[in-house]
């Protein structure tokens, strides 16, 4: 049992150590400003270097946060749903559904690209459904779902890599949501983000309570008046709603919602009134640090957050593969 104080310290920390993150990002490359510069600039009067910083860095940092929280939020509700702690978004093929949805869009249709995450709610939501039904045989084993999401996963990411080299790259905005690239973001991206992120975060604050009583047993919970098959189409929409958000913006993102789960759970515990805020709060911090992490390792050219994901992701997902699979014996 984890004590209420370690929750709150664990709150206060992972809080403080984002908004040190997010300074610290700030200047990170050419352009370097003091706290006192960077306040004066924004609120008192005009600072050419932090208009600069304005305009470049600070779209790509709060993208990096939103995304990084959607992404971790979508984690914990699919893990409440499947009661698989190897789902994400990325592995069971979410994500890439609603990017080749993206791809799409962005390439035919760019006149409707502020209703694209929209549409790659759809892309996501069939990739889901296509999961769930070809996993589902007698009932739903998490190492079938885990197995058949990477096929998914697989089909689309390839489909949109021959789409991408197809056309030679020539769509900046299909190359970068391929490749997962957040460099050149702009305010209307992070606009876009925005209101449709703070939609999805809120409504899932409204389901915690029924993430926690899919802990239970089936039974046990229908015999508490809970509608199973109806709360998990409900958090089930709205996870795949904030993964194909993310998606549509920053482009298909592995592991983030997998990694941030488990380690909230360390810190806060499985109750989700606790565990989807904090999710939220520690995936804008990771997903902002591997971002950070990808602008300045090989300076002065730059690593996807994406790529910075994999390499952390990857071998997290063997330990946890390995102790579910030694915890089904």
């Amino acid at each position: 049992m984890i004590s209420r104080r370690k929750k709150v310290i664990s709150f206060i920390v992972t809080a403080a150590a984002l908004l040190a993150l997010f300074l610290i990002s700030v200047n990170t490359g050419s352009l370097k400003v003091s706290p006192s510069e960077l306040f004066r600039g924004l609120f008192i009067e005009y600072d050419s270097n932090v208009a600069t910083i304005y305009d470049l860095r600070f779209p790509r940092i709060l993208i990096a946060m939103l995304g990084g929280a959607a992404m971790a939020v979508s984690g914990v509700l699919l893990q409440a749903v499947m009661k698989n702690p190897l789902a994400d978004p990325g592995i069971i093929g979410i994500s890439s559904g609603a990017s080749l949805v993206a791809v799409l869009i962005t390439a035919f249709f760019p006149k409707l690209y502020f209703f694209t995450p929209l549409f790659s709610f759809i892309g996501g939501m069939l990739a889901f459904l296509l999961v769930y039904s070809l996993s589902y045989k007698g009932g739903l084993s998490p190492l079938r779902i885990i197995l058949v999401g990477v096929a998914v996963n697989a089909m689309f990411t390839g489909l949109m890599s021959a789409f991408n080299s197809g056309t030679g790259s020539s769509y900046s905005g299909v190359a970068s949501i391929v490749n997962a690239n957040i460099t050149m973001k702009t305010w209307s991206d992070f606009e876009t983000l925005f209101i449709y992120t703070v939609i999805g975060l809120i409504l899932s604050f409204f389901v915690t309570g029924q993430c926690n009583l899919l802990q239970l047993e089936d039974k046990t919970a229908r015999s508490l008046g809970v509608n199973v098959t109806k709360s998990r189409m409900i958090i089930s929409v709205i996870a795949v709603l904030l993964a194909a958000i993310s998606t549509a913006v920053i482009g298909p993102i592995s592991f983030l919602g997998l990694i941030v789960p488990h380690i909230a759970r360390l810190l806060v515990g499985s109750n989700h009134r606790l565990l989807i805020p904090y999710s939220a709060v520690l995936g804008a911090f990771i997903f902002l640090l591997a971002d950070t992490i990808g602008r300045t390792v090989a300076y002065p050219y730059e690593i996807s957050a994406a790529v910075i994901m994999s390499v952390i992701g990857g071998p997290f997902f063997i330990i946890l593969l390995r102790r579910s699979s030694h915890a089904g014996k």
